[in-house]
């Protein structure tokens, strides 16, 4: 019941609450950042390919109910599979509690046979910012022309049970076959659910709901 409760707060907050989001049909804002081997990594660059921006976080129980199942990493790998970009973001404030470095999420995601195009070090918070991203995860499609063309949850059943899994409509396995099929994306965009992301502005330390609840904000480094 608890579970329930405090997902149903979150999605009860108003969209355009923690910042502004990026349209789906429009351009989606290009950026430039670090990724955790400190290579600059630039949206531009994957123009003519669809890219998947995936924002997550170890510390939060909806983002290890994805990849403790091996859910997230089977979505990712059939996306890789159609010649799709995958680039993982982690916006958490660096210097707040439970911020988790580089070295040590590489190797979470590697346990979890995870492997992303990159994988992105938003400490500043200005991609996510960008985006509009509110939770962990939060997930977009980008397309070969640089158009959003999906923005929302990875999947249709707002929990933290990997059991709910199988039964749930995966909306961004579905959003990437469609997509690259040329076809329109029959679900473009949903409520995002999961832990907020603990956004820099916010100061350190400070949380923004859920992330609070039973779940440290990473993994200790």
């Amino acid at each position: 019941m608890l579970r329930r409760s405090f997902v149903a707060v979150l999605l009860a907050l108003p969209f355009g609450m923690v910042h502004a989001a990026a349209a789906v049909g429009q351009p989606a804002p290009d950026f430039s950042v670090r990724d955790a081997n400190g290579q600059e990594v630039k949206l531009s660059q994957f123009r003519g390919k669809h890219v998947v921006l995936e924002w997550m976080n170890p510390g939060c129980p909806f983002v290890r109910k994805h990849y403790d199942s091996g859910n997230m990493a089977a979505v990712q790998k059939d996306a890789l599979a159609k010649g799709v970009v995958w680039l993982s973001v982690y916006s958490n404030d660096d210097e707040s509690w439970g911020y988790t470095k580089p070295a040590k999420l590489k190797d979470w995601l590697r346990e979890r046979k995870a492997s992303p195009t990159a994988l992105l070090m938003d400490g500043s918070g200005a991609v996510g910012k960008a985006y509009g991203a509110r939770t962990t995860p939060h997930m977009f499609l980008i397309g070969p022309t640089g158009t959003l063309v999906y923005a929302g949850a990875i999947d249709s059943i707002p929990s933290a049970d990997k059991d709910d899994i199988a039964k749930a409509t995966n909306y961004v396995r579905q959003a990437v076959s469609e997509a690259v099929a040329g076809k329109a994306v029959s679900t473009p965009s949903n409520r995002p659910y999961g832990c907020m992301i603990k956004y820099k502005s916010q100061g350190t330390g400070v949380r923004l709901g859920p992330a609070a609840v039973g779940s440290p904000g990473g993994i200790t480094s």
